[in-house]
């Protein structure tokens, strides 16, 4: 593998999730192997945006047909909301307890994260914590996020240069967005931006809440007099950021910004997870979890 300059944040990402990884032995007693998957992602409210969290369920299942496969939220602002309305998803450590109720001794939690941030964590120190309990999970394993390992960077961004708008012309940007964090993990999105520039100088990578921001990339596209852009959402789905930081209306999003600059937006509402070369990533970091049962 080659070295790079992200080397050491992958290597700690590898370390947290092998550690929490590990057997869940010690139960004292033999009992039936019963496999199952937990996908756990942010969540959403918006119903437009379900299409992609759907794409995801049917391709799992169709690779998987004889595991049963459960759905968590991490975020409880998307929970509660969903809840007004009558529809109702659980957190991960509550869909986890209730599939230590249901008897299943090996669980699959598949991250449906873009990277392995502070969510991930979260997700991966509470689901380490039930193979420990009494009558608990033979072995729970969290698969990684679509952004976590080198080779990760390499498909992501073949992904997004063949999905590029067939009527984009190459003098005109493609602006993706990301959530961002705080975490050290967030040093992704500019290693990603900077695989991308390398094959495609017009293709940027930016963050809501990271590096880099709009008004990091807004400059470059001054100095290469750019005045047509196409924006599209770095997100599993097309939620709330997609639909108001990135397009919204309001004088702070990100088609406004540009728009003030000059230059004219045209706006792709399309989470990753409705695009199969995306899916595929989690999903083959699903099947190395699996392959450990």
């Amino acid at each position: 593998m080659k070295k790079t300059w992200l080397t050491s944040a992958t290597i700690v990402v590898v370390a947290i999730g092998l550690g929490a990884a590990a057997m869940a032995g010690g139960h004292g007693h033999q009992r039936p192997m019963k496999k199952g998957i937990l996908l756990v992602a942010f969540g959403t409210s918006i119903p437009e945006a379900r299409i992609a969290f759907n794409n995801i369920d049917k391709k799992v299942k169709a690779e998987n047909p004889t595991i049963p496969v459960r759905w968590a939220y991490t975020s409880t602002i998307i929970r509660h909301k969903l809840a007004k309305k009558g529809i109702y998803y659980d957190s991960p450590e509550v869909a986890l307890a209730k599939m230590m109720d249901q008897k299943f001794t090996h669980v699959a939690v598949q991250s449906l994260h873009t990277i392995a941030g502070a969510e991930f964590h979260d997700l991966l120190r509470n689901a380490h914590a039930f193979q420990n309990m009494a009558d608990g999970f033979d072995r729970i394993l969290v698969g990684y996020p679509l952004l976590s390992l080198d080779e990760d960077i390499v498909r992501v961004s073949e992904a997004i240069l063949n999905i590029v708008p067939k009527e984009r012309k190459k003098e005109e940007a493609v602006i993706w967005m990301g959530h961002g964090t705080h975490h050290p993990s967030n040093a992704f999105y500019a290693a990603l931006m900077f695989r991308l520039q390398q094959k495609d100088p017009n293709i940027f990578v930016g963050t809501v809440e990271g590096y880099p921001e709009i008004d990091d990339i807004l400059p470059m596209l001054k100095k290469r007099r750019i005045n047509k852009a196409w924006l599209l959402p770095l997100m599993s789905v097309a939620g709330d950021h997609a639909r108001n930081d990135l397009a919204g209306d309001d004088e702070d999003s990100w088609k406004s910004i540009l728009a003030r600059e000059g230059i004219l937006c045209n706006v792709v509402l399309k989470g990753t997870a409705e695009y199969d070369v995306f899916v595929d990533i989690w999903l083959d970091h699903l099947k190395v979890a699996l392959a450990h049962f």
